[in-house]
């Protein structure tokens, strides 16, 4: 009868239990990855800005919609009066990192309304 994956666990957590307890090194007996993240955000010049904007095929409205901010922080971006906050720069390095996925899902956000 196989063991449930429950069951690996326990066992596994109770072998790193007793290694602790009698002092063993553990990356000797276990293995032991660092993972490290890259957690700063790229900063961007009023070029870098326009750049990405007109890639995603958007005016200064559309995109200041869908960053969720105002057209007037786009404008102050562009014009290199503000920056962008760590956290506009960090959707828009998704967006340089896959920008036909985004441009799509820019394209699907926005419903077109003919009178």
């Amino acid at each position: 009868m196989s063991r449930t994956v429950a069951d690996r666990i326990k066992e596994r957590l109770e072998q790193f239990t007793e290694a602790l307890e009698n002092g063993d090194l553990i990356q000797e007996k276990f293995t032991c990855r660092t993972v490290e993240f890259r957690l700063d955000p790229q900063p961007y010049d009023p070029h870098m800005i326009q750049e990405i904007r007109k890639q995603m095929g958007a005016s200064q409205k559309i995109f200041a919609m869908f960053l969720g901010v105002s057209v007037k922080t786009i404008q102050a971006w562009e014009q290199g009066t503000t920056t962008p906050s760590k956290m506009a720069c960090r959707f828009i390095d998704l967006m340089r990192s896959d920008p036909d996925y985004w441009r799509e899902t820019l394209r699907n956000q926005f419903i077109v309304k003919s009178k």
